[in-house]
């Protein structure tokens, strides 16, 4: 009894707090965070990366989506298009990246419209950086922004966590860029080619997803030009390196 009223008389939020949870039956196949509690949130722990030449942009992007320890989609896209020359890689969590590039793609169509021109990666980089930075103690959200404008040419923006946004010549982020931060440093030259930014984005990928368990399936790549997106896919039996 004494027992009963200590626990009725203890101060708000000082419960014991019981879990509940479902009875498994001895040998059933479902995962454990699937019967036992809430699954995590979706994550694209990933490897993203963006490289500028002379009259582009080359991005790319593994494809694994993971729960945790599931892989939830095997050929997701982390590149998504916010205008028609203006491209975002996303690393963090899938939610958050993906409310943040619609509430810019809706701000860009207004402001294209207004404008009567397509507007410039640096509004893009703006507009994505105002959001992460107001809202940074809420979101979890890695961006690299990327494309081609007529006053600047080919641009890339990287806008971590904290929401900053820097320019840079080429930026890499995600779970998987940790692994391959020496490979990039050594293996970038500036004024590369189309093709040889193409092929260091695919070898630094490929390596990243050699060594990263959350990155993983293909490497898309996007070039962005002038001329308008050359859009490729490198299935995972096809890389340039493998574990």
């Amino acid at each position: 009894a004494s027992a009963l009223v200590g626990q009725a008389f203890a101060p708000m939020g000082m419960e014991h707090q019981q879990r509940f949870v479902r009875h498994v039956e001895p040998g059933c196949p479902y995962r454990q965070d699937d019967v036992m509690a809430p699954e995590q949130a979706v994550s694209t722990g990933t490897t993203i990366m963006a490289v500028e030449f002379d009259g582009g942009v080359v991005m790319g992007a593994d494809s694994r989506t993971s729960t945790g320890n599931y892989v939830a989609n095997r050929a997701s896209r982390k590149i998504s298009k916010v205008h028609d020359r203006i491209f975002v890689c996303r690393c963090g969590s899938a939610a958050d990246t993906q409310a943040l590039t619609g509430f810019v793609m809706n701000y860009l169509g207004q402001h294209a419209v207004e404008l009567g021109k397509l507007p410039t990666v640096n509004t893009a980089a703006s507009l994505f950086k105002m959001l992460a930075y107001q809202n940074k103690d809420r979101l979890m959200a890695g961006l690299i922004v990327a494309g081609w404008d007529e006053k600047r040419g080919g641009q890339v923006y990287s806008i971590p966590l904290g929401g900053s946004v820097v320019r840079v010549p080429y930026a890499c982020d995600g779970s998987g860029s940790g692994y391959i931060s020496g490979l990039i440093d050594a293996t970038y030259k500036p004024g590369m080619t189309e093709s040889e930014c193409v092929e260091f984005v695919t070898k630094a990928v490929a390596h990243a997803m050699a060594r990263d368990g959350s990155s993983g399936g293909m490497i898309r790549t996007l070039v962005i030009t002038k001329d308008g997106l050359k859009e490729s896919a490198l299935e995972g039996n096809k890389l340039p390196f493998g574990p």
